[in-house]
């Protein structure tokens, strides 16, 4: 039956994103203990000692950083030769559903893709893999390559923690419990609810939960759609079906929407309290997570006003922007989760990013420009704000004359050129690669836009692949051999390089003593503090940004 709604769209809107801050700080303490029972317990699981016997790894022996680093890049390196063989060697495996092996640039691409956790797909899964890759390669990486960055989180954390210590753990034995402690519990609590709203599970149409470990969901089978409607809906990483959360066999009901949304979330918000608990100071861990909450419910305002109340004659006159919006979810819900996949490392859509208002695409190509910190991926997000509350912390000592100091470690000459170096590195492969294919006749040949749309299409995509996020503004044919190369080298720089700065960060402070507070020490717990490292997180993203948006969305926007 017809009617009006009982809610206005900004009022279901705000319903929406009010519950999910309300389940958020419910669920943030329980989450929190277990990541932090597996980042220190000193007791194994039967299952966790099997694994160490298998792989021979001494679950007591910890590790130097520079040990540390080399594990996770030697784990990262045969994790991506293992992956590029199965893609190419597809035809003559199981279940290969009749399909050839991937093309090399594209095995590449998606090969660096999944072990990076950034999960963009330049393909149609339902047209180029089968049922063994995406179950035993994809599906894997899903899950180990997030624990990956929730490793390198609390090395960092252990960083900060110790006091005169030369190790920052193991991380074999890090990667082994946050999968079978933290990360498979999770994800089979949250398959049960999926299925219970709707979802499909089963070989032939079956979803793999992994939006929680920072990953798009993925559709291992199912009946095959119609390759035109895969065409229409672009080359952005849209699991089995290329509709991402759109598709009704993943992402079937509104409930099933805001349950999504709370996976994305979950982690990365509840991974402030193992900081907070690691260091002995709950309060330092809650102000990491205010500067995280108060960023996303900026960014999830501004996506929402651009997409409610946008300008332009057509979307003013039906009330929203509704191009490339679901439906099924309203716009209000697109907004939403479109400003939460680009705050974290996830990359699953349920709309369109490259049919939003100018403003609007702006802004979630923002939230990945921002390090993805707020509250980032699985992992990266809380590192990446540790960093940036690093320089937060030095740039306040320069305005008193004193030497900085963060929960009771000084920071010094060293510590800020790592930091420094951690900040840049992510701005340079963006810029660098944008400039790089615009100036290539064959990479603007996959632009389907001229002009201003046209650049923040590649401009999204360097973003996104530096970034480890995975979405894209999908009028971008990323298809190529270019894009596929370069890509993936922006994926794989852009996860390693800051990675391994971060572990000799760790290592750096770890050896460190503890320094004791005075009355000249900076309180970094305080909502001062929680302001200063919000204003410098945006201005620097703003310094380094601001030409290229001006030209791509900001010139759109003035049309």
């Amino acid at each position: 039956m017809g009617g009006a709604p009982l809610l206005s769209e900004t009022a279901a809107g705000v319903l929406f994103v009010a519950s999910l801050v309300l389940v958020l700080v419910l669920v943030h303490r329980p989450v929190g203990n277990l990541l932090h029972a597996a980042a220190t317990s000193e007791r194994d699981l039967a299952a966790e000692r099997v694994v160490y016997r298998l792989v021979g790894v001494d679950a007591r022996a910890e590790q130097s950083w520079a040990t540390y680093a080399r594990s996770v890049l030697a784990f990262s390196a045969v994790s991506v030769l293992f992956l590029y063989g199965f893609l190419r060697l597809q035809g003559h495996l199981l279940l290969n559903l009749g399909l050839p092996g991937v093309e090399p640039s594209q095995a590449w691409n998606t090969a660096v893709s999944f072990v990076t956790n950034t999960n963009w797909q330049s393909y149609s899964g339902e047209s180029t893999l089968g049922h063994l890759v995406q179950m035993a390669g994809l599906a894997v990486q899903n899950f180990v390559s997030a624990a990956v960055g929730i490793a390198a989180a609390f090395a960092l954390v252990r960083g900060l923690a110790r006091a005169s210590s030369a190790t920052l753990g193991n991380f074999w034995v890090d990667l082994v419990r946050i999968t079978l402690r933290v990360l498979l519990p999770l994800a089979f609590v949250a398959a049960l609810v999926l299925v219970a709203c709707g979802a499909v599970q089963n070989l032939s149409g079956g979803v793999d939960v992994t939006t929680l470990a920072g990953g798009t969901q993925h559709l291992t089978g199912g009946p095959v759609a119609s390759q035109e409607a895969i065409k229409e809906l672009g080359t952005n990483g849209g699991g089995f079906y290329n509709a991402n959360s759109a598709h009704p066999y993943e992402n079937p009901t509104s409930l099933s929407n805001w349950f999504e949304v709370l996976l994305i979330l979950v982690i990365p918000f509840s991974l402030p309290r193992v900081f907070g608990l690691m260091v002995g100071d709950v309060r330092q861990g809650r102000a990491v997570a205010l500067t995280m909450g108060l960023l996303a419910v900026i960014s999830v305002g501004l996506t929402n006003a651009f997409l409610v109340h946008p300008s332009g004659t057509v979307p003013s006159a039906v009330g929203a922007a509704l191009e490339g919006t679901e439906t099924r979810f309203g716009v209000a819900q697109s907004a939403t989760f479109a400003a939460v996949t680009t705050l974290t490392s996830t990359g699953a859509v349920n709309s369109f990013h490259d049919s939003f208002p100018a403003a609007g695409g702006g802004v979630v190509m923002l939230n990945m420009m921002l390090g993805e910190v707020a509250p980032g991926g699985v992992g990266s997000g809380l590192y990446g704000l540790l960093v940036l509350a690093i320089i937060t912390v030095f740039v306040a000592g320069l305005m008193v004359g004193r030497t900085p100091e963060y929960v009771g470690k000084k920071i010094g000459g060293r510590e800020m050129k790592l930091a420094s170096l951690y900040f840049l590195v992510t701005p340079t492969l963006v810029l660098a690669g944008t400039a790089a294919a615009m100036a290539s006749s064959s990479a603007r040949d996959s632009m389907l836009n001229a002009g201003p749309h046209g650049l923040s299409e590649v401009l999204y995509a360097y973003t996104s692949a530096a970034n480890n996020n995975g979405s894209a503004f999908a009028g971008l044919s990323a298809n190529t051999t270019w894009f596929n190369t370069t890509l993936g080298l922006a994926m794989l720089l852009g996860r390693f390089v800051p990675l391994v700065l971060v572990l000799g960060l760790a290592g750096s402070l770890a050896a460190q003593g503890r320094a004791p507070e005075s009355a000249g020490t900076l309180p970094t717990h305080r909502g001062l503090f929680v302001g200063m490292l919000a204003v410098v997180t945006v201005v620097l993203v703003g310094l380094t940004y601001l030409p290229a948006l001006a030209l791509g969305p900001l010139a759109e926007a003035l049309r």
